[in-house]
C-alpha cells in the first residue's frame, strides 16, 4: 500500500503583490508577508495559526503564498505542495506513472528539498521533503 502524502501548502499567481496582499488580508483576515529576496520576494500567506516549528496547529489546514505571474506554462495557475517522505522516489514514481518532472529538485533553505512535477492531466504540483 502506497503511503499517503498530504497536502501542505498552496500558492497561487500573483501580477500585483501589494494588491493581492490588500485582498485577503481584507477579505479572509490572512496574515501576508514578503519572505526577502533570498526567498525571491516570495509572498507567504498564513491562513491558520502555527506552531513553533511553523507547521499549521489546526489539524489539516494549511498556508500557501503567491508567486510572480508570468506569461509562460507553470506560472499561469494555482498549484498545490504535497509533503513526501523521500523526493527521490517520489520523482521515480512520478516517472513511471507518466508525470513529467519540472526540474531538480532545490534545497530552499529551512523548508526542505523541493521540485515541480506535471501530472498525467497537465496540472503541476510541487513535492516537497520538509526538513527535520
Amino acid at each position: 500500500m502506497t503511503t499517503m502524502n498530504p497536502v501542505v501548502h498552496f500558492e497561487m499567481p500573483a501580477k500585483d503583490k501589494a494588491r493581492v496582499s490588500k485582498f485577503y488580508k481584507e477579505v479572509f483576515g490572512w496574515g501576508m508577508s514578503i519572505a526577502g529576496p533570498e526567498m525571491g520576494d516570495y509572498l507567504l500567506a498564513t491562513t491558520t495559526e502555527t506552531g513553533n516549528d511553523g507547521r499549521p496547529k489546526t489539524p489539516g489546514a494549511i498556508n500557501g503564498g503567491f508567486f510572480d505571474y508570468q506569461d509562460k506554462a507553470g506560472f499561469q495557475y494555482p498549484h498545490l505542495v504535497i509533503a513526501v517522505t523521500n523526493i527521490e522516489e517520489s520523482i521515480k514514481m512520478v516517472k513511471k506513472s507518466g508525470g513529467k518532472v519540472l526540474g531538480e529538485p532545490m534545497d530552499i533553505h529551512t523548508v526542505g528539498m523541493y521540485v515541480s512535477v506535471e501530472d498525467t492531466e497537465g496540472n503541476i504540483v510541487g513535492l516537497l521533503q520538509p526538513s527535520s
